[in-house]
């Protein structure tokens, strides 16, 4: 028999040492009863920080304008380059985490986030800070593939939705203190600020996650089971079938490319100067790659995007819902600030009035629950809070021109509804995903919701940009309910 070939014994050694590679918490931590919340804090870092970020780099889009001589279309990119990079990794990093660790990858995470965010704030050109972005986005992807599945994983059964609300309202909270922290940091510092924030919360999200997080593999062993081969071919065969899969590289290219495609076109239509022909062969080129990558995962041993975890109905709808639940999220962050300043609204004013929508969120995401009846399943609190958020923005759509005391109301009413929706729609994708799994179904929520963030950001851009303010808000909030009502279709699964 020949010896088994040394690249694979190599990369098998390398995942073992990885592995084993991940420090236990502290015995007085792990012996804890509630250590477990400990860990849910941890996380809950990681995911104030991620929209903290997104929301703060928003306020500093005037100033880049300004420092970097650029128009907002080519500005913008500062935040799609971001969420371009996390649609692309996050699937393929959740696989990797199956593999060496999700405390090692999301420890990880924070040290990449750090650093980039050390450089964005440094750069001294628009294309310094794009890149800069771009690998901030590599270490959001190595914390948020990872935040869903350490809380569902981490935590007791009867505490999962729980716990999975107050790490969106962690989320909340990033979202409603970002314009805020933004506004003062480039009115009394400097816009460089806005990404030097990151940097203590970063190194505070390392030591934490260094004592509180448990390890990914309790007892020390590989992840795999034991095996005894003598050829190449045995080696990969064996391979194929456990976690230690290779990356579908032909499907991170595509489902990048139908991203970047896509963006693109919206951001050309919305002012980025690119000729009319370009913006049509963005969008053919965007369909052909989501073609594409429809047809390579399903041909590939180990696709980015698994189509049996995928096309499961509960799993499936429930994507779909989370894409759903953050488009309807972000799009007001978005879309308001520019209507109510149409309307001579003061811009202090504005952002005050737009808060409601990110911390009725939070509230509903962490103790608005308990306000429903015990009985309700988390597929009703879906519905209620689907068609809760569907009214505000109705509302907020037909009111003849609200200021910002008129626009608070209809605005409490879909972050609640918004609140009560996404902890429980993820708890039930969550359920719904097989353990060996958990990482890669949570970096394929993560993925989703990138995606619905981004639309979320451009949308409104591409609507103002063709309509105006007053006429194109009016149609992109008509747009939202009608979705949101799509989502409470949608779960009933």
């Amino acid at each position: 028999m020949a010896e088994p070939a040394l690249a694979p014994r190599l990369l098998d050694t390398l995942q073992d040492a990885l592995q084993r590679a991940e420090r236990p918490r502290p015995r007085a931590v792990a012996r804890w009863p509630h250590a477990h919340w400990l860990a849910v804090g941890t996380v809950c870092l990681g995911a104030f920080l991620g929209q903290l970020t997104a929301s703060v780099t928003s306020l500093v889009f005037p100033a880049l304008e300004q420092r970097f001589d650029a128009g907002f279309a080519a500005v913008e990119w500062v935040s799609l380059s971001y969420l371009l990079v996390l649609v692309a990794l996050l699937a393929p990093v959740g696989r990797l985490s199956d593999l060496v660790g999700r405390k090692t990858m999301y420890l990880g995470g924070f040290a990449v986030f750090a650093a980039a965010s050390l450089g964005a704030g440094l750069a001294g050109s628009l294309a310094v800070l794009v890149a800069c972005r771009a690998v901030q986005a590599v270490g959001g992807a190595m914390m948020q593939a990872n935040s869903v599945a350490l809380v569902a994983r981490g935590v007791p059964e009867r505490a999962m939705r729980t716990a999975l609300g107050i790490q969106a309202a962690a989320q909340a909270l990033g979202l409603a203190l970002g314009p805020t922290l933004g506004g003062l940091l480039v009115t009394h510092a400097s816009w460089r600020w806005a990404f030097w924030v990151n940097v203590p919360i970063g190194v505070l999200g390392i030591l934490a996650g260094w004592f509180l997080l448990p390890r990914t593999f309790p007892d020390g062993r590989p992840a795999r089971p034991a095996r005894s081969v003598r050829s190449v071919r045995s080696v990969r065969s064996v391979r194929s079938k456990d976690a230690g899969g290779r990356f579908d590289l032909a499907g991170l290219l595509l489902l990048a490319g139908a991203s970047t495609a896509l963006l693109l076109a919206l951001s050309a239509a919305s002012g980025l100067p690119l000729p009319g022909w370009a913006v049509a062969a963005l969008a053919v080129l965007a369909v052909l790659a989501a073609a594409g990558l429809v047809r390579q995962e399903r041909r590939a041993d180990r696709p980015i995007v698994p189509p049996g975890l995928v096309n499961t109905p509960g799993i499936r709808a429930g994507l779909v819902v989370a894409l759903i639940g953050y488009l309807l999220l972000f799009c007001p962050l978005v879309l308001e600030p520019v209507v109510l300043a149409g309307r001579g609204v003061p811009a202090a004013t504005a952002g005050v009035a737009i808060t409601a929508l990110p911390a009725a969120f939070a509230l509903a995401a962490t103790v608005g629950g308990g306000l429903l009846p015990r009985g309700w399943s988390d597929a009703v609190r879906c519905r209620a809070g689907a068609l809760l958020a569907a009214a505000g923005l109705l509302v907020l759509a037909v009111l003849p021109a609200p200021g910002a005391g008129a626009a608070v109301g209809p605005l409490l009413a879909a972050g609640y509804g918004l609140g009560l929706l996404l902890p429980a729609n993820n708890a039930l994708v969550m359920r719904a995903i097989p353990a060996q799994s958990s990482a890669v179904g949570g970096g394929l929520v993560n993925m989703v919701r990138s995606l619905g963030t981004a639309l979320g950001t451009a949308l409104p851009v591409l609507a103002v940009h063709l309509a105006g303010a007053a006429s194109g808000g009016r149609a992109v909030l008509l747009l939202l309910a009608a979705v949101a009502v799509l989502a409470a279709r949608l779960s009933a699964r």
